[in-house]
């Protein structure tokens, strides 16, 4: 399931993002690519060693963890930190996969969806789209400042390459309590069938509950 999610950032949020990122300090992104991505990275990532890491992952990533829609479709059990990026003139992430299994030694995790939250403005860069590659064809993501977009982390995907500008992201990683991609997608629909229905379907809502919950129940891994 590839899934827009709209305002997971507040415009004051992305602002703050953005001044903290000014300045910062960025190395070669392609240190920290996992070993099926590594020869095909060519972008510039916020130093592991930055102090803005923390304040970064305030403003951003607890905006998206405790996010309705994030919750509702990701089931997350474990949420890596993310990788803030930025992609200047010329830079691009060929089609890759990203690694089945992410972290150090001490605190692995699978990873099952892949999230970009976009930092700046589509109209700051040309090119730069997203690129996932699905069943059904190739999807170009490119969104407002302040929105997101979740995929499977074993989808083939790249970063067209930016022509002109400058592109700001903050990646990240989930392991959800569902496994399989499918199995989560039946369970957001459900909740926003639920979710759409009246309150004078008060027992349509919890036959519903019932069958998401058991079904949670069938499928999850805690």
């Amino acid at each position: 399931m590839i899934l827009r999610i709209k305002n997971v950032l507040t415009n004051r949020a992305v602002r703050q993002a953005q001044s903290l990122l000014d300045g910062a300090i960025f190395v070669d992104g392609s240190l920290s690519a996992g070993s099926l991505a590594a020869g095909v990275k060519h972008n510039r990532e916020l130093s592991l060693q930055s102090p803005l890491h923390q304040q970064l992952n305030q403003l951003v990533m607890s905006s998206l963890v405790n996010h309705s829609e994030y919750q509702a479709a990701v089931l997350p059990l474990k949420v890596a930190t993310a990788f803030y990026s930025r992609y200047q003139q010329g830079m691009r992430y060929g089609a890759h996969v990203d690694d089945a299994v992410m972290g150090p030694i001490t605190g692995r995790y699978r990873s099952d969806v892949s999230t970009t939250i976009f930092l700046n403005s589509p109209d700051d860069y040309d090119g730069g789209e997203l690129l996932i590659h699905t069943q059904y064809g190739e999807e170009l993501v490119k969104l407002e400042a302040g929105d997101a977009v979740i995929y499977p982390s074993g989808s083939l995907h790249e970063v067209k390459a930016v022509t002109a500008g400058e592109r700001l992201v903050a990646v990240t990683w989930a392991q959800s309590m569902v496994k399989a991609t499918e199995q989560r997608e039946m369970l957001f629909n459900i909740s926003q069938i639920r979710e759409s229905l009246t309150s004078q379907n008060d027992a349509e809502k919890a036959r519903l509950d019932q069958v998401y919950s058991n079904l949670l129940r069938m499928w999850s891994e805690i």
